[in-house]
This record gives C-alpha cells, structure tokens and sequence, in this order.
C-alpha cells in the first residue's frame, strides 16, 4: 500500500516521523510530506503539492485549520481512505471524502499498524 504521510518532519520525536519509519517496517510504501526539508530513513521529505498517483492512504499529522489549504490536493489524489491521527479530526474533511467515495477512519496510524488493523478494512466503498 502506498500511504502519503501528510506533516512528515525530520524531527525522530514527531509521531509524523515514526509513522514513515513504522510503515516501512510494515513492508508499505511511505511517502513523506511536510513544510520542513529533511529525510526520513533515507526518504526525502517531499514540500508543496507533487504530483503523486496511486495513493492507497493519506494518513494526516496535520491540524485542522491548516487541513483547509490541502482539502483539493487530498481529494484530487483519489485515496481511498483518510486516516485522521489523534488531533486532526475533522468533520468538514470527512464529509468532503464521503461525498468523493473515501473513506475515513479516526484512529493512530501507529496503533493500526502495530494491531494489523491497517491492512484490513480497505472496502471498495466509503462508509
């Protein structure tokens, strides 16, 4: 699964940084994304809006208020599912990804991961 890691920082610390460590551990293709340049075990953290294709999961890091300026650039990537860590829920967003068929899921991606629950659950349909 290829999974965009939306906030990724080059700071070990940040759950945003663990996150790409731990799917790459899991075997998941981590694409970071953040303000900050850096790397990640070797990954270059992408700035701005890449082009990017094929995106499985967008998993977010990021809060709400500056969720805002992202809403096309997540929608137009077609993930099929959102992943709203602890402190980027957002209602406005999820309804947004329901209304263009992805699914959300308010949950730590760490978490996920470490349970196996992050393969699973990839309906065809949003709930």
């Amino acid at each position: 699964m290829k999974t965009l890691v939306l906030g990724a920082s080059p700071n070990p610390a940040r759950y945003a940084y663990k996150a790409v460590i731990s799917l790459m551990h899991s075997g998941h293709e981590a694409i970071p994304l953040g303000v900050k340049k850096g790397d990640i075990n070797g990954l270059t953290i992408q700035n701005g809006f890449p082009p990017l294709h094929d995106i499985d999961t967008v998993t977010l890091y990021i809060n709400p208020l500056i969720q805002k300026d992202w809403y096309d650039y997540i929608l137009n990537l077609h993930p099929k599912r959102i992943i709203f860590n602890p402190g980027t829920e957002n209602p406005e967003l999820e309804k947004l990804a329901h209304n263009n068929g992805i699914q959300t899921v308010v949950a730590c991606t760490l978490v996920m991961l470490s349970t196996g629950e992050y393969e699973k659950g990839m309906p065809a349909q949003a709930k």
